[in-house]
């Protein structure tokens, strides 16, 4: 069940069994990397052959007051010409890394936890045609955010349930990537959500931004022993970076580092061709 090393160009990323299911700063060596290409390459060379990218973004009133150790004290959302926000770099060093691995260029965006939607569903960042191209996320969310406004609770399942119904429409691996800054309120429903999820080709990865906490989150990591393999991988963003000269290298080869591992337990258990197949679950 444990990773082999991945090696692409010269480098390597730790195995599965070595690493616990939460990142620490020591896990992923990131001076073996060199650039973004050669952390798409180990994952190119460990088995890794296409994906197709959703991503949720946190819209929780929780992001007005999260950055006060890891923003400068400004609100997450907070948009500025030449600095990044944390959701900012998030998706753009996410879609750097896998634009290689998409073949359409299409990425479904969602956003949750506002006044319009709170913990009960998503809203889509396009309406209608989703326009191809990674370069329309931050400009779409740029676009849109200073007119939402924040509110909640915290509520994953709705954002993974949507995740599965694109899986299942598709019939096709995804990852979903979920940028958020807390833990969640409703547990039972994000953790009902999260092991329906193991039964589709679709990999979770959320990215915690902002102060925390993040004590649920590594829970979620490290547990619920039910799902069929281990599809949720949580990378708290701001610990990751500490210290690291190249925050892309280093961001990029932490939160994707599980990827192969959970495409070969895909793979291995039949759920990318069952779904292919039109078999039921």
């Amino acid at each position: 069940m444990g990773i082999n090393v991945i090696k692409g160009a010269g480098h390597q990323f730790g195995t599965h069994k070595q690493q616990s299911k939460t990142f620490h700063a020591n896990q992923v060596d990131t001076r073996k990397f060199s650039s973004i290409q050669d952390v798409q390459n180990a994952l190119k060379e460990q088995g890794l052959e296409s994906s197709n990218l959703i991503i949720g973004i946190d819209y929780t009133e929780s992001n007005e007051w999260s950055g006060v150790k890891t923003f400068g004290g400004y609100g997450l959302h907070r948009i500025r010409n030449g600095i990044l926000n944390p959701y900012q770099e998030v998706i753009t060093i996410i879609a750097r890394t896998l634009e290689a691995f998409d073949d359409d260029k299409i990425v479904p965006v969602y956003g949750f936890g506002d006044s319009a939607t709170t913990d009960k569903s998503v809203f889509p960042f396009w309406k209608e045609r989703i326009p191809p191209g990674f370069e329309h996320i931050v400009e779409r969310y740029n676009a849109i955010t200073p007119d939402i406004k924040c509110a909640g609770p915290t509520n994953f399942a709705p954002i993974i349930w949507q995740a599965i119904r694109i899986t299942k429409a598709s019939k096709s691996f995804h990852i979903l990537i979920i940028i958020a800054d807390g833990d969640v309120i409703d547990l039972q429903e994000t953790s009902d959500a999260i092991v329906d999820a193991s039964s589709f080709p679709l990999s979770i990865i959320m990215v915690g931004v902002g102060d925390g906490p993040w004590e649920m989150m590594r829970r979620f990591d490290e547990g619920l022993p039910a799902r069929k393999f281990d599809n949720f991988k949580f990378v708290p963003f701001h610990e990751v970076l500490s210290g690291q000269e190249n925050r892309e290298i280093a961001f990029s080869a932490a939160a994707l580092a599980e990827l192969p591992y959970q495409f070969k337990e895909i793979q291995r258990l039949g759920l990318l061709t069952n779904l292919q197949s039109n078999m039921d679950y």
